[in-house]
């Protein structure tokens, strides 16, 4: 395996505690009709001993967006800016993130930084906190709350015991597809389409020496192998220590069929490559959804019959 050089550690946000404010903020897709999911997420922030606030933007309507992207970037920004914030969660993903980020200044976030959270389009700014040298955490949205929080007990209780600060260990399913081997690095990624659209930015992540998350929706098979070789030729694998691959979600169905499982396909993309690949990692867009901390050390080890990943504490 190519030598590289050990990653600077992250800046960790201080974990949360009694009496913490945490902002609900939507910097991607509108929340039409979601009144109900945000009002959930203010209750279960409050019966941990939170105090929510929604920002100002975040029922606003532009087209396709929660508000326009000055709107959006206005909410962003004031709870990255405000110190008595601790927390930002993002209400949902959908599309967006992308063109609020160059507007963006993180200056009083690294003075001060906090939590945060969220997955799918919220990559992009899961990428640019990393490289601004600081941790965040991959884990649900607002709208992802259902009127039956036992159905997804495991994704909540996997989140709240991260932003509280206990340990973080997983415990993966085995596969026949696990490219065995042990690895450790920094944990960074998140969902395969935006990192794809990201390359070529200042956004875009430098994997050396760490250990890649990916996971996907609704694509077409050819679609996620011709990102992973755009990612293959641009160096992305090239000094990596790791992949772990979490739900690939309603896969699309092409006229030419692919030929093979995506577990395959993955496979085969990273063929050339000689780190361990552990799949059944239960996080992406599933009802079992488990938190992730972004740009934290983890020790991962992969056999054929199960997976173990400790992120380090």
């Amino acid at each position: 395996m190519t030598k590289v050089q050990t990653p600077n550690i992250l800046k960790q946000p201080p974990y949360l505690k009694a009496g913490d404010t945490v902002a609900i903020v939507a910097p991607s897709g509108i929340l039409k009709s979601k009144q109900g999911e945000i009002n959930q997420a203010k209750a279960l922030l409050k019966s941990w001993g939170l105090h929510p606030i929604v920002g100002k933007h975040v029922f606003s309507q532009g087209n396709h967006f929660a508000g326009t992207d000055d709107e959006r970037c206005e909410d962003f920004q004031k709870t990255l800016d405000d110190p008595s914030i601790k927390a930002i969660w993002c209400a949902r993903g959908g599309y967006g993130a992308v063109r609020i980020l160059d507007k963006l200044n993180w200056t009083q976030f690294k003075t001060n930084p906090k939590w945060v959270i969220g997955y799918s389009d919220i990559t992009g700014i899961h990428n640019q906190i990393h490289n601004e040298g600081v941790e965040s955490l991959h884990a649900m949205m607002c709208v992802n709350l259902t009127k039956d929080l036992s159905q997804i007990k495991t994704t909540i209780s996997t989140f709240k015991n991260t932003v509280f600060g206990k340990p973080l260990s997983y415990t993966l399913a085995g596969s026949k597809y696990n490219k065995e081997g042990t690895a450790t690095g920094q944990l960074v990624g998140g969902n395969l389409s935006i990192l794809y659209s990201m390359l070529g930015s200042k956004s875009s992540l430098n994997t050396d020496g760490k250990i890649l998350f990916i996971e996907d929706i609704g694509e077409y098979k050819y679609h996620i192998d011709r990102m992973l070789q755009s990612l293959k030729r641009a160096g992305y694998f090239d000094a990596c220590q790791g992949v772990i691959v979490g739900d690939m979600t309603n896969l699309r169905k092409n006229t030419t069929l692919w030929g093979s499982s995506i577990v395959q396909l993955i496979l085969d993309a990273l063929s050339d490559y000689d780190f361990p690949i552990a799949f059944n990692m239960p996080a992406g867009h599933e009802e079992e959804n488990k938190a992730l901390i972004l740009g934290r050390k983890l020790n991962l080890t992969v056999t054929q019959g199960e997976t173990n990943i400790v992120f380090s504490h």
